[in-house]
């Protein structure tokens, strides 16, 4: 089983703390969580067939012409193989790395041949020709290094000429809607994906969108079949994608922290970059030290997500509030104290 950020079961095991004395930096998940509406009874009820206003809902707040929810872009990470499979085969694959593991993982899983490039090889990857498809994030997934979206748009044109895909996991693109391609998902061989938990906070709903030309979404819908996301689930999505003023104030706010986030970093010698949801420290900017701040973390119960493969380095959720601040603040200043003194 892939790893994943959001293990916390693992890491009291592991080091022997309550599960509630932990503070969970390990995932990319807003903290302050849209609010959950009450719902309607029937939403319980009812077998959960696809509101409409929830995809037109989805392609207003993504800007996508069309648009399929599915439970969790998750699930569309795992059917899209099978798909493609099925269509034409056993397909050449690239997945940019480091990335979210899924991709790489449940294209294999079909029997696929995947080969993981960098961000920096993909363009010659697409000019070679060789390509059935190509899968990425944008913003990447753990980095945050991002691709402009007119050379996105250029790539997907290429791809399309031999019948090739182009898959963009936009999991992180909300609070960056300039790098989105999904005005153009209905193109040939484009498929967009979004997911309601990240900046939504709303992880535990397993709510995503894809965005494809409609011939692709009616396949996909047909291989995941009737009632694949649940009553309560569209509910809530279609109130959150509809808040406008929560969207823009939530917008704000992250852009404020993670800017504190990156200031905290810099005072203890760590550069970093990444997303308004989760920032990044590279191997070289954690002095060639990222196991060891890991553990140093993990032993004072904050618990952030440890990359060993395809890249090294540490992912920083964003806390949730002035405790958790200040809990991770003398974690660090700790580290800092200690590395001088062995120094």
């Amino acid at each position: 089983m892939l790893q994943h950020g959001g293990n916390l079961q693992e890491a009291a095991q592991r080091f022997d703390r309550p599960l509630a004395d932990w503070l969970d930096l390990s995932t990319g998940i807003n903290p302050r969580f849209y609010p959950v509406p009450v719902l309607s009874a029937h939403a319980w009820h009812r077998l959960p067939e696809q509101m409409p206003q929830l995809c037109n809902a989805a392609q207003e707040f993504y800007g996508a012409p069309l648009m399929l929810a599915v439970a969790g872009s998750q699930a569309a990470i795992q059917a899209l193989p099978r798909l493609r499979l099925h269509q034409t085969g056993v397909a050449q694959v690239v997945v940019s790395a480091p990335s979210y593991a899924e991709h790489a993982y449940q294209w294999r899983s079909q029997g696929h041949r995947v080969t993981e490039l960098p961000y920096a090889a993909l363009a010659a990857a697409v000019a070679a020709g060789t390509l059935d498809v190509l899968v990425l994030c944008n913003p990447n997934n753990p980095t945050g290094a991002t691709i402009p979206a007119a050379t996105l748009l250029s790539w997907a044109a290429q791809l399309a000429q031999r019948g090739a895909w182009l898959i963009v996991d936009e999991a992180f693109c909300d609070s960056a809607p300039d790098l989105s391609v999904a005005a153009a998902s209905a193109q040939t061989g484009l498929i967009v994906l979004r997911s309601v938990g990240k900046f939504f906070g709303l992880a535990g709903l397993r709510l995503g969108f894809v965005g494809a030309e409609p011939a692709l979404l009616e396949q996909l819908e047909n291989m995941l079949g009737p009632w694949s996301v649940s009553g309560p689930a569209q509910e809530i999505a279609y109130a959150a994608l509809t808040d406008s003023a929560w969207q823009r104030d939530t917008r704000s706010y992250l852009r404020e922290q993670a800017e504190r986030m990156r200031q905290l970093l810099l005072e203890h010698g760590f550069s970093s970059q990444g997303t308004d949801l989760f920032l990044w420290c590279s191997d070289a900017s954690l002095q060639g030290q990222t196991e060891d701040l890991f553990l140093h973390l993990a032993q004072r119960g904050i618990w952030v997500r440890l990359f060993l493969q395809a890249a090294r380095g540490l992912r920083f959720g964003l806390p949730s509030n002035q405790a958790e601040w200040l809990r991770l603040s003398l974690a660090l200043q700790a580290w800092s104290t200690k590395t001088r003194e062995i120094t």
